[in-house]
Protein backbone atom coordinates (compact mmCIF):
# COMPACT_ATOMS: atom_id res chain seq x y z
CA UNK A 1 0.00 0.00 0.00
CA UNK A 2 1.33 3.43 -0.95
CA UNK A 3 2.23 5.69 1.98
CA UNK A 4 -0.27 8.42 2.76
CA UNK A 5 0.95 12.01 2.58
CA UNK A 6 1.53 13.71 5.87
CA UNK A 7 -1.23 16.11 6.99
CA UNK A 8 -0.72 19.69 5.81
CA UNK A 9 0.57 21.81 8.67
CA UNK A 10 2.18 25.19 9.16
CA UNK A 11 5.54 23.56 8.40
CA UNK A 12 4.52 21.94 5.09
CA UNK A 13 6.81 22.99 2.24
CA UNK A 14 5.72 23.44 -1.38
CA UNK A 15 6.86 22.99 -4.96
CA UNK A 16 4.84 23.60 -8.11
CA UNK A 17 4.67 23.48 -11.88
CA UNK A 18 3.89 26.63 -13.88
CA UNK A 19 2.45 26.31 -17.38
CA UNK A 20 -0.06 27.89 -19.75
CA UNK A 21 -2.14 25.75 -20.10
CA UNK A 22 -1.39 23.43 -17.20
CA UNK A 23 -4.64 21.57 -16.46
CA UNK A 24 -3.39 18.52 -18.38
CA UNK A 25 -0.28 18.17 -16.19
CA UNK A 26 0.34 14.83 -14.48
CA UNK A 27 3.30 16.20 -12.52
CA UNK A 28 1.33 16.69 -9.26
CA UNK A 29 0.32 13.00 -9.21
CA UNK A 30 3.90 11.89 -9.79
CA UNK A 31 5.59 14.24 -7.33
CA UNK A 32 3.08 13.97 -4.51
CA UNK A 33 3.34 10.17 -4.60
CA UNK A 34 7.13 10.42 -4.48
CA UNK A 35 7.13 12.96 -1.66
CA UNK A 36 4.86 10.72 0.42
CA UNK A 37 7.11 7.72 -0.27
CA UNK A 38 10.15 9.73 0.84
CA UNK A 39 8.42 10.79 4.07
CA UNK A 40 8.64 14.48 3.17
CA UNK A 41 6.13 16.97 4.54
CA UNK A 42 5.98 18.56 1.09
CA UNK A 43 3.20 19.18 -1.45
CA UNK A 44 3.38 19.75 -5.19
CA UNK A 45 0.88 22.08 -6.89
CA UNK A 46 0.06 23.25 -10.43
CA UNK A 47 -0.64 26.83 -11.50
CA UNK A 48 -1.72 28.29 -14.83
CA UNK A 49 0.60 31.28 -15.27
CA UNK A 50 0.33 33.65 -18.20
CA UNK A 51 3.77 34.34 -19.74
CA UNK A 52 3.35 38.04 -18.93
CA UNK A 53 3.10 37.12 -15.25
CA UNK A 54 5.91 34.57 -15.12
CA UNK A 55 8.55 36.80 -13.51
CA UNK A 56 6.13 37.86 -10.77
CA UNK A 57 4.99 34.27 -10.23
CA UNK A 58 8.58 33.03 -9.81
CA UNK A 59 9.30 35.89 -7.41
CA UNK A 60 6.17 35.01 -5.44
CA UNK A 61 7.21 31.39 -5.01
CA UNK A 62 10.67 32.53 -3.94
CA UNK A 63 9.23 34.93 -1.38
CA UNK A 64 6.94 32.21 -0.02
CA UNK A 65 10.03 29.98 0.30
CA UNK A 66 8.89 27.24 -2.04
CA UNK A 67 11.39 24.39 -2.36
CA UNK A 68 11.39 24.75 -6.13
CA UNK A 69 9.45 24.93 -9.39
CA UNK A 70 9.01 23.10 -12.65
CA UNK A 71 8.33 25.15 -15.77
CA UNK A 72 6.53 23.82 -18.81
CA UNK A 73 5.16 25.28 -22.06
CA UNK A 74 5.63 28.17 -22.80
CA UNK A 75 7.95 29.28 -19.98
CA UNK A 76 11.23 27.38 -20.45
CA UNK A 77 12.97 29.87 -22.72
CA UNK A 78 11.53 32.93 -21.00
CA UNK A 79 12.84 31.84 -17.61
CA UNK A 80 16.50 31.89 -18.66
CA UNK A 81 16.66 35.65 -18.10
CA UNK A 82 14.64 35.47 -14.88
CA UNK A 83 17.03 33.31 -12.85
CA UNK A 84 19.52 34.67 -10.35
CA UNK A 85 21.90 31.81 -11.14
CA UNK A 86 22.10 29.20 -13.89
CA UNK A 87 23.30 25.65 -13.53
CA UNK A 88 25.57 24.49 -16.40
CA UNK A 89 22.69 22.31 -17.67
CA UNK A 90 20.51 25.39 -18.26
CA UNK A 91 23.41 27.26 -19.84
CA UNK A 92 24.16 24.34 -22.16
CA UNK A 93 20.59 23.79 -23.33
CA UNK A 94 19.41 27.39 -23.17
CA UNK A 95 16.19 26.64 -21.30
CA UNK A 96 15.02 26.24 -17.71
CA UNK A 97 12.48 23.61 -16.68
CA UNK A 98 13.52 23.21 -13.02
CA UNK A 99 14.11 25.93 -10.43
CA UNK A 100 15.81 25.39 -7.08
CA UNK A 101 15.33 28.10 -4.48
CA UNK A 102 18.27 28.76 -2.19
CA UNK A 103 18.47 30.78 0.99
CA UNK A 104 21.23 32.72 2.73
CA UNK A 105 21.23 31.95 6.41
CA UNK A 106 22.65 33.91 9.35
CA UNK A 107 26.03 32.28 8.72
CA UNK A 108 26.11 33.97 5.30
CA UNK A 109 26.15 30.70 3.34
CA UNK A 110 23.75 29.80 0.52
CA UNK A 111 21.91 26.50 0.83
CA UNK A 112 18.87 24.82 -0.78
CA UNK A 113 15.74 25.92 1.04
CA UNK A 114 15.02 22.29 1.94
CA UNK A 115 17.82 22.51 4.50
CA UNK A 116 17.01 26.01 5.79
CA UNK A 117 14.76 27.06 8.62
CA UNK A 118 12.42 29.48 6.81
CA UNK A 119 12.42 31.80 9.80
CA UNK A 120 16.20 32.17 9.66
CA UNK A 121 16.54 32.83 5.91
CA UNK A 122 17.78 36.36 5.32
CA UNK A 123 17.42 36.38 1.53
CA UNK A 124 16.61 33.97 -1.27
CA UNK A 125 17.65 33.37 -4.85
CA UNK A 126 16.65 31.16 -7.80
CA UNK A 127 18.91 28.68 -9.59
CA UNK A 128 17.76 27.35 -12.96
CA UNK A 129 18.40 23.81 -14.23
CA UNK A 130 17.46 21.81 -17.31
CA UNK A 131 16.45 18.19 -16.77
CA UNK A 132 14.57 17.79 -20.08
CA UNK A 133 17.67 16.73 -21.99
CA UNK A 134 18.36 13.93 -19.50
CA UNK A 135 14.73 12.83 -19.66
CA UNK A 136 14.46 12.62 -23.46
CA UNK A 137 17.57 10.54 -24.07
CA UNK A 138 16.76 8.06 -21.29
CA UNK A 139 13.19 7.72 -22.53
CA UNK A 140 14.28 7.14 -26.13
CA UNK A 141 16.64 4.44 -24.94
CA UNK A 142 14.17 2.67 -22.66
CA UNK A 143 10.84 3.23 -24.42
CA UNK A 144 11.97 2.83 -28.03
CA UNK A 145 15.19 0.87 -27.56
CA UNK A 146 17.09 3.56 -29.44
CA UNK A 147 20.74 3.97 -28.52
CA UNK A 148 21.77 5.38 -31.89
CA UNK A 149 19.73 7.95 -33.81
CA UNK A 150 21.54 8.35 -37.13
CA UNK A 151 19.02 10.64 -38.84
CA UNK A 152 16.39 12.60 -36.89
CA UNK A 153 13.57 14.96 -37.84
CA UNK A 154 12.58 17.34 -35.02
CA UNK A 155 9.29 19.23 -35.15
CA UNK A 156 9.39 22.40 -33.06
CA UNK A 157 11.99 24.83 -31.73
CA UNK A 158 10.79 25.77 -28.25
CA UNK A 159 12.52 25.14 -24.93
CA UNK A 160 11.99 21.37 -24.80
CA UNK A 161 12.83 21.05 -28.49
CA UNK A 162 16.05 22.99 -28.07
CA UNK A 163 17.19 20.81 -25.18
CA UNK A 164 16.36 17.66 -27.13
CA UNK A 165 18.12 18.85 -30.29
CA UNK A 166 21.31 19.80 -28.45
CA UNK A 167 21.32 16.55 -26.47
CA UNK A 168 20.78 14.48 -29.62
CA UNK A 169 23.56 16.40 -31.34
CA UNK A 170 25.84 15.65 -28.40
CA UNK A 171 25.00 11.96 -28.81
CA UNK A 172 26.56 12.07 -32.30
CA UNK A 173 23.51 12.09 -34.53
CA UNK A 174 24.70 12.21 -38.15
CA UNK A 175 21.86 14.28 -39.64
CA UNK A 176 19.29 16.61 -38.07
CA UNK A 177 16.28 18.00 -39.91
CA UNK A 178 14.53 20.92 -38.21
CA UNK A 179 10.97 22.01 -38.93
CA UNK A 180 9.27 24.87 -37.10
CA UNK A 181 6.38 27.22 -37.80
CA UNK A 182 8.71 30.19 -37.23
CA UNK A 183 11.65 29.59 -39.54
CA UNK A 184 13.93 32.05 -37.73
CA UNK A 185 13.88 29.95 -34.54
CA UNK A 186 14.86 26.81 -36.45
CA UNK A 187 17.61 28.75 -38.22
CA UNK A 188 18.97 29.98 -34.90
CA UNK A 189 19.18 26.48 -33.45
CA UNK A 190 20.68 25.22 -36.70
CA UNK A 191 23.48 27.79 -36.54
CA UNK A 192 24.20 26.83 -32.95
CA UNK A 193 24.38 23.11 -33.77
CA UNK A 194 26.73 23.75 -36.68
CA UNK A 195 29.00 25.84 -34.44
CA UNK A 196 29.06 23.36 -31.57
CA UNK A 197 29.02 20.14 -33.59
CA UNK A 198 30.60 20.81 -37.00
CA UNK A 199 30.48 17.13 -37.97
CA UNK A 200 26.68 17.01 -37.96
CA UNK A 201 24.63 17.81 -41.04
CA UNK A 202 21.82 20.22 -40.08
CA UNK A 203 19.09 20.94 -42.60
CA UNK A 204 15.94 23.02 -42.39
CA UNK A 205 12.80 21.40 -43.73
CA UNK A 206 11.63 17.88 -44.37
CA UNK A 207 13.95 15.03 -45.39
CA UNK A 208 13.66 13.44 -48.81
CA UNK A 209 14.96 10.10 -47.58
CA UNK A 210 14.25 7.76 -44.66
CA UNK A 211 14.84 8.91 -41.06
CA UNK A 212 15.38 6.83 -37.93
CA UNK A 213 13.26 9.02 -35.68
CA UNK A 214 10.66 11.77 -35.85
CA UNK A 215 10.34 13.75 -32.64
CA UNK A 216 7.32 15.97 -32.01
CA UNK A 217 8.43 18.72 -29.64
CA UNK A 218 5.48 21.02 -30.35
CA UNK A 219 2.31 21.33 -28.27
CA UNK A 220 0.13 20.35 -31.25
CA UNK A 221 -1.91 17.35 -30.14
CA UNK A 222 -2.81 18.54 -26.67
CA UNK A 223 -6.26 19.57 -27.92
CA UNK A 224 -8.56 17.48 -30.14
CA UNK A 225 -8.91 20.40 -32.55
CA UNK A 226 -5.14 20.72 -33.11
CA UNK A 227 -3.78 20.08 -36.61
CA UNK A 228 -1.01 17.58 -37.15
CA UNK A 229 2.43 18.97 -36.19
CA UNK A 230 3.81 18.08 -39.62
CA UNK A 231 2.74 18.50 -43.24
CA UNK A 232 1.59 15.14 -44.68
CA UNK A 233 2.14 16.53 -48.16
CA UNK A 234 5.86 16.84 -47.39
CA UNK A 235 6.53 13.88 -45.13
CA UNK A 236 5.22 10.33 -44.75
CA UNK A 237 5.77 7.99 -41.82
CA UNK A 238 6.44 5.28 -44.39
CA UNK A 239 9.92 6.82 -44.46
CA UNK A 240 10.43 6.56 -40.70
CA UNK A 241 11.51 3.91 -38.21
CA UNK A 242 10.15 5.39 -34.98
CA UNK A 243 8.07 8.32 -33.71
CA UNK A 244 8.22 10.02 -30.33
CA UNK A 245 5.71 12.59 -29.09
CA UNK A 246 6.70 14.69 -26.06
CA UNK A 247 2.97 15.00 -25.33
CA UNK A 248 1.80 12.32 -22.88
CA UNK A 249 -1.87 13.21 -22.58
CA UNK A 250 -3.78 12.14 -24.62
CA UNK A 251 -2.03 8.80 -24.53
CA UNK A 252 -1.97 8.48 -28.32
CA UNK A 253 -2.03 11.73 -30.23
CA UNK A 254 -3.05 11.92 -33.91
CA UNK A 255 0.69 12.20 -34.66
CA UNK A 256 1.35 8.83 -33.00
CA UNK A 257 -1.74 7.24 -34.56
CA UNK A 258 -0.50 8.18 -38.01
CA UNK A 259 2.91 6.70 -37.24
CA UNK A 260 1.55 3.48 -35.74
CA UNK A 261 -0.78 3.06 -38.71
CA UNK A 262 2.16 2.37 -41.02
CA UNK A 263 4.11 0.21 -38.58
CA UNK A 264 6.42 2.73 -36.87
CA UNK A 265 7.48 2.08 -33.30
CA UNK A 266 5.92 4.77 -31.13
CA UNK A 267 6.22 6.24 -27.66
CA UNK A 268 4.64 9.22 -25.96
CA UNK A 269 6.25 11.65 -23.53
CA UNK A 270 5.45 9.73 -20.34
CA UNK A 271 9.03 8.49 -20.02
CA UNK A 272 10.47 11.95 -20.58
CA UNK A 273 8.10 13.39 -17.97
CA UNK A 274 9.08 10.65 -15.53
CA UNK A 275 12.85 10.98 -15.87
CA UNK A 276 13.02 14.77 -16.01
CA UNK A 277 10.72 14.85 -12.97
CA UNK A 278 12.81 12.36 -11.03
CA UNK A 279 15.91 14.43 -11.77
CA UNK A 280 14.14 17.60 -10.62
CA UNK A 281 13.04 15.96 -7.36
CA UNK A 282 16.61 14.83 -6.71
CA UNK A 283 17.78 18.43 -7.18
CA UNK A 284 15.20 19.66 -4.66
CA UNK A 285 15.56 16.87 -2.11
CA UNK A 286 19.26 16.06 -2.42
CA UNK A 287 18.60 12.28 -2.42
CA UNK A 288 17.61 9.71 -5.09
CA UNK A 289 13.99 9.83 -6.23
CA UNK A 290 11.71 6.73 -6.05
CA UNK A 291 11.40 6.32 -9.83
CA UNK A 292 9.14 3.27 -9.80
CA UNK A 293 6.72 4.93 -7.38
CA UNK A 294 6.60 7.91 -9.72
CA UNK A 295 6.06 5.66 -12.75
CA UNK A 296 3.13 3.86 -11.08
CA UNK A 297 1.55 7.16 -10.06
CA UNK A 298 1.77 8.50 -13.61
CA UNK A 299 0.24 5.37 -15.12
CA UNK A 300 -2.60 5.33 -12.61
CA UNK A 301 -3.29 9.00 -13.20
CA UNK A 302 -3.14 8.94 -16.99
CA UNK A 303 -4.25 5.42 -17.93
CA UNK A 304 -6.54 4.50 -15.06
CA UNK A 305 -6.04 2.42 -11.95
CA UNK A 306 -6.34 -1.00 -13.58
CA UNK A 307 -4.24 -0.30 -16.68
CA UNK A 308 -0.50 -0.66 -16.97
CA UNK A 309 0.15 0.14 -20.64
Amino acid sequence: MAPKPQPITATTRYAAVYGHPVKHSASPAMHNAAMAEMGLNWRYLAFDVDPADLRAAIAGARQMKFIGLNLTVPHKLLAIDMMDELDPSAETYGAVNTVLFEGRTQSGDWAPLRSCDPGEVRETRSRGFNTDAFGITRSLREDLGMKVHDTVLVLGAGGAARAAILRLAGDCVRELYLVNRTLAKAEQIGREIRARFPGIEVRLGYPANRVDLVLNATSLGLKPSDPLPYDPAQFSFKNCGAAYDMIYQPVETPFLKEAAGVGCRIANGLGMLLYQGAKALEIWAGVPAPVEVMRRALKEHIYGENKTA
